[in-house]
């Protein structure tokens, strides 16, 4: 009889529960940008729903409701120059370097759409799906994917809100207050910092109009247009598909980041990648972690930044400074290392999420990735980070900003700049009991991450859009926004009254003469 009620519950609640068809697009063939797209596929096939996934990470063993689309050979555009410290450190990095970025994104936009694995998603006329989520990184034509399969479109942002992601779906953010995404500077601003972001935001915007829209949209015409054509559709023109953005999906969070104004459509969700039962440690490390009485460092440069390849003076420094902490130091590097002091080990692959969750681990050395400065916050640990490019200027100056980390430089001269922030963070308490406190915050939300990230991808398909959440600020031009329309007319009726009043008084003049004359 139990069996049966069982049985008769579970139908009732699986017809209660609709489950949807969910293309999930996340192209970039960095693990950090993996991570995060198997965080979101996985809350949707938790939540019931089917997921045709293109990502340059297939799982081995995927779920039942998984379709998987293998798009690994995007990595062979990503130059590994892109990530060598020697790069970095002698300012040669194409991250500098605006163009360079925008042809490298448009590049991984083609080798994506053009990929043999999802032209054949893209070519069945018989494929249907109930939303599109991709990724945004620098190019706005992967929304033009939602215009093949007739389904509302989702951004993924994986950084801090910023003013090229909220233009698109309300107006871009004020630089007085709102640093560029790329920009290391903390409001408030001071005069030259409001005028610099001022003038970036400029060059951002005139450099998106007159080159980045007319790349990408021309990209739209050529690569989706045929798909479109195929299935008897009209093509739209690229402007209401650029802006034709149903929600976007935010890794951020204001104990993470700042208190920014937000449109109804952005929805911050960092944190939704942990899991919420954290994975046990490995028993080598577990035996590692345990046995740190005195504390173990973690230090990690993330999954792109290859600690292998840092200057040798830089390995040899750093050892000589672990070597004489009384603490463990638990190293991520990626080949192994001769004449490691005893209480230091390496490890080539590290359950980061593991390891910060264990009581022991009392410091987190990272480049500051919006990933590891969220689970710093989410474990409770405080940070010494080291940016290398990116976010991560900005990641960690707000961390600085927020009293639970130390900036070092990443220069040829820094291992004394470690040494002094490693003292400073592990004598200091304030490090330790600020970072608790936000992580206080960070955890006191009405529902997990996890959870508000399906039920707003499940309110767009229930609502087919919700077009009630977008704002009316992307149908408002330019002009009319600033009052420009008024500013004209008030100019013209300043015009016309001093001209009349200089009419007046010089036929008032005439006349007062020829009475004179007379």
């Amino acid at each position: 009889m139990k069996v049966l009620s069982f049985l008769f519950f579970a139908i009732v609640a699986s017809s209660l529960c609709d489950a949807y068809r969910i293309l999930v697009l996340f192209m970039v063939p960095g693990k950090s940008h993996g991570i995060l797209g198997d965080g979101v596929v996985r809350h949707l096939l938790e939540a019931g729903h089917e997921v045709t996934y293109i990502t340059p990470f297939p799982q081995k063993n995927p779920h039942p409701n998984l379709q998987q689309v293998d798009i690994s050979k995007n990595a062979e555009l990503m130059d590994e120059k892109m990530f060598d410290f020697k790069t970095i450190l002698n300012n040669e990095a194409i991250f500098r370097n605006p163009i360079k970025m925008i042809q490298v994104m448009s590049g991984l936009f083609e080798a994506t759409i053009q990929n043999p694995n999802v032209v054949k998603i893209l070519n069945d006329t018989n494929q249907r799906f109930d939303a599109v989520i991709s990724e945004w990184m620098f190019n706005d034509a992967y929304s033009g994917l939602a215009t093949i399969f007739d389904c509302p479109f989702i951004w993924f942002s994986s950084i801090e809100p910023h003013w090229i992601i909220l233009s698109l779906i309300d107006e871009s953010t004020n630089p007085a207050y709102v640093p560029d995404s790329m920009s290391s500077i903390i409001p408030p601003f001071n005069f030259k910092e409001r005028v610099s972001g001022l003038f970036a935001q400029l060059f951002g915007a005139a450099l998106r109009f007159f080159y980045t829209d007319g790349i990408d949209g021309k990209q739209f015409y050529k690569i989706i247009g045929p798909y479109l054509t195929l299935r008897g559709k009209t093509i739209p023109s690229y402007y209401d598909v650029q802006y034709n953005t149903s929600l976007i999906l935010g890794n951020s969070h204001v104990s993470l980041g700042q208190a920014t104004r937000l449109p109804q459509n952005y929805k911050p969700i960092a944190g939704y990648h942990i899991k919420s039962d954290v994975e046990p440690l490995p028993e080598d490390l577990k035996k590692l972690l345990d046995n740190a009485n005195n504390g173990l460092i973690y230090f990690s440069m993330g999954s792109n930044l290859k600690s292998k390849y840092l200057p040798d003076e830089l390995k040899r420094g750093f050892l000589k400074i672990f070597r004489e902490l009384k603490q463990t130091v638990l190293w991520k590097f990626e080949e192994p290392l001769p004449n490691l002091p005893k209480n230091v080990h390496i490890v080539q692959w590290a359950p980061q999420p593991s390891i910060l969750a264990h009581p022991n681990c009392v410091l987190f050395i990272t480049h500051g990735g919006l990933l590891s400065t969220t689970e710093a916050v989410h474990f409770g640990k405080p940070i010494i980070g080291i940016p290398v490019f990116g976010d991560q200027f900005t990641n960690i100056e707000r961390a600085v900003n927020r009293g639970f980390a130390v900036k070092v430089t990443l220069s040829y001269e820094m291992v004394d700049e470690l040494k002094s922030a490693i003292d400073e963070v592990l004598s200091n308490p304030k490090y330790k009991n600020r970072v608790r406190e936000l992580s206080a915050i960070y955890h006191d939300r009405p529902v997990s991450p996890g959870k508000e990230l399906v039920h707003w991808v499940e309110h767009v398909v229930r609502t087919r859009g919700a077009l009630h959440l977008r704002s009316p600020a992307l149908h408002v031009p330019f002009y009319q926004k600033f009052y420009l329309d008024l500013l004209g007319l008030i100019v013209v009726a300043i015009i016309v009254i001093v001209t009349v009043i200089k009419l007046v008084l010089r036929s008032k003049k005439k006349e007062d003469l020829t009475k004179k004359n007379k």
